[in-house]
Order: C-alpha cells, then sequence, then structure tokens
C-alpha cells in the first residue's frame, strides 16, 4: 500500500505540466521515453584513465552516494513519465557503459518489470553511448544493430542504435536511438559533423525502406541541432508539414513545439529543441495497426524537474553539475515523450 501512495503521488506531480499534459494511455497503446542522461558515469577510479573526469577523484568528486542519488532521480521520473508503470521503450543516452545501465534497472523498483536492454560500448571519445530499454511483454525483439558514424579525420562519436520489434503482437515498429555530435568548438564549425552523422541515419533508414514498404519507423535521440537545422530538414529530408501522410517519408513531430519556443535544454537563457522525434508517414496513418497522432510527441517539463534559473530569468532543468560545482539535479536536459496509439 505504501508503494502504492508513493508511486500515486509521483504520477500526480507528473501531471502538473502545465498546457501540454500527457495523454492518458489506452490498454494496447506504446509509449516512448527519450531521456538525455547528462553524464550518467560509474563513480570508479580508472587506472587505465588517471585523467577520468568523473571519479571519487576528480577535480568534480563523484561519488558512489551521489551516483545513487542521481540513478534513483533517473527511476523517479521514468515512472513519472510513465504515470504508475514505467514507459514500455526507453532510449537513452550518455550513458557510460552496461554497469551504469544494470545498476538503473537492477538496483531500483525497475527490476521488478521485465526489461530487456540493448547496448553496447561504442568509440565515442568521451566514452558515452546509447541505449534502450524494452519492455518484452509490449514489445518482442526481433533484431538489432549497431551502426557506427565515421566522421572527417577519423573522428569517433556514438553510434546509431537500431532495434525491431513487433509491439504487443500487432505490427512491427522500427526504432532507433542517436546522439548526434555536439556543438563543442562553435555551431558552424562543428556542423559538418552532424552532416555527415544524418547522411549516415539517412542512408541506414533508405535501406530499411529499399525493403519494407509502409515501414513503422521512430527515430528519437539528441539531435544536437535544432528541428529547422539543415542537418534534420535536409540531411534527414524530415518534413515539418505534419498534415503529409506519405508513408515512405519522414516527419519531424518536435517542429510545432520549436515555433512556440519551447525547448528541451537552455542555453544561455534560451531554450532549444534538441532532443526530437521523428516517425515514417506510416505511422502518422490512423487506419494502420499502429499509428501516433502529430501532438502525442511532448516535452515532459514537470516542475519538480526544473529550479530558478539564476543567471536569466525563469526557471532551467535542475542539472547534476553546474561546471565543476556538484548541483544535485539529473539532467540539464528534459525527457520526450511519443505515444504510439493501438489502432483497430
Amino acid at each position: 500500500m505504501k508503494r502504492f501512495l508513493l508511486l500515486m503521488l509521483i504520477a500526480l506531480c507528473a501531471c502538473e505540466i502545465g498546457a501540454q499534459p500527457l495523454r492518458q494511455r489506452d490498454k494496447g497503446d506504446l509509449r516512448l521515453m527519450f531521456f538525455n542522461l547528462e553524464n550518467y558515469f560509474a563513480p570508479f577510479v580508472d587506472s587505465l584513465h588517471p585523467e577520468r573526469e568523473f571519479s571519487p577523484a576528480s577535480m568534480r568528486r563523484w561519488t558512489w552516494n551521489r551516483f545513487v542519488q542521481k540513478t534513483n532521480g533517473i527511476y523517479k521520473i521514468i515512472v513519472s513519465v510513465g504515470e504508475m508503470a514505467p514507459p514500455e521503450l526507453i532510449g537513452f543516452c550518455e550513458v557510460e557503459n552496461r554497469f551504469v545501465l544494470n545498476h538503473l534497472y537492477y538496483q531500483t523498483p525497475l527490476a521488478k518489470y521485465d526489461y530487456g536492454i540493448v547496448h553496447q560500448d561504442s568509440p565515442d571519445s568521451r566514452g558515452i553511448d546509447v541505449a534502450l530499454f524494452y519492455l518484452k511483454s509490449a514489445f518482442t525483439l526481433v533484431n538489432k544493430k549497431f551502426i557506427p558514424v565515421r566522421l572527417e579525420n577519423g573522428r569517433t562519436t556514438r553510434d546509431i542504435l537500431y532495434a525491431k520489434g513487433i509491439v504487443n503482437e500487432l505490427d512491427t515498429l522500427h526504432v532507433m536511438v542517436v546522439h548526434a555530435p555536439s556543438k563543442y568548438g562553435g555551431a558552424v564549425a562543428s556542423e559538418g559533423s552532424r552532416g555527415i552523422f544524418a547522411a549516415t541515419l539517412r542512408h541506414f533508414i533508405d535501406s530499411l525502406q529499399s525493403v519494407t514498404h509502409k515501414l513503422n519507423l521512430v527515430v528519437v535521440g539528441d539531435f544536437n541541432d535544432s528541428p529547422d537545422s539543415p542537418s534534420v530538414s535536409e540531411g534527414l529530408q524530415a518534413s515539418s508539414n505534419l498534415q503529409g501522410s506519405a508513408p515512405d517519408s519522414l516527419y519531424n513531430l518536435a517542429m510545432p513545439y520549436h515555433q512556440q519556443g519551447k525547448g528541451s535544454i537552455k542555453f544561455q537563457g534560451a531554450w532549444e529543441l534538441i532532443d526530437l522525434v521523428l516517425v515514417s508517414g506510416n505511422l502518422l496513418n490512423k487506419e494502420e495497426p499502429l499509428y501516433c497522432l502529430p501532438n502525442d510527441y511532448r516535452i515532459f517539463e514537470a516542475p519538480f524537474l526544473m529550479e530558478p534559473d539564476e543567471q536569466y530569468t525563469g526557471e532551467i532543468p535542475h542539472r547534476t553539475y553546474k561546471g565543476m560545482r556538484y548541483n544535485g539535479g539529473i539532467s540539464d536536459h528534459l525527457p520526450v515523450v511519443l505515444d504510439i496509439r493501438k489502432g483497430f
């Protein structure tokens, strides 16, 4: 009973989202969540990498207690997004390795749910990866793959995660989780890297569409670019015209939020929307066994994820660190959510 009341309280907090609340899921619906976990590292000293940024001996003093506090906070956010039960699909980025994912799953109440984990270590220079949790009762994994991205001058970045599964024995769903190269060094200087990333992703999507007509595809992740940036609108050919429904085209569900000035991260006082959800046109068709509506994409902007923006105005996501100072929060990003509905 105590646990039920706690989950009820979390769910009620999650409903305080303002003008864009999460919809009530119907039986057979599937909720997909994506969350950039802002440097979710294990708090260990690595003798092979003594300069390691996140460890008890580093300048950040990343301790076991801080790691556990962050883990428990991530769990609470996941349950809040799920509203009494975690989402069926959860994409992550900025996770260090399988250890932190296992800790999040096995050392929190998530362990009572039968999740599978899709992950592998990527060649990223910072040692951060993408990952996917999937509820086995709702998503039967059929295939998985990790697509490497080769940047200029031999530089490395995160792999692209691909998973194919059957949703509630209804239809096949293809899911991709991405984390594009950052704007470190400047937006213009790094634009080429995100262009290469987009071209690699687009090539793989084309290969899927060449063998599967009426593809049910969802691409979620941190694109490090806004919906109207060249890497998204041109490189990925993601249309912002959500009234269209060409089965093999790609549609950007985040554009309406971007046009309203909303965002998933705040930089120098301005909101930016870089955590996006792209879907194939076939998934926007209400006549299919699985479908979603344009407004089924949400930024999860619950008040308990925020803190006052002391430097500028308003509020800002309650992040783990401010510079080198421990801040006690969870992430500098807000989660984004997509509901996929059961059709006929």
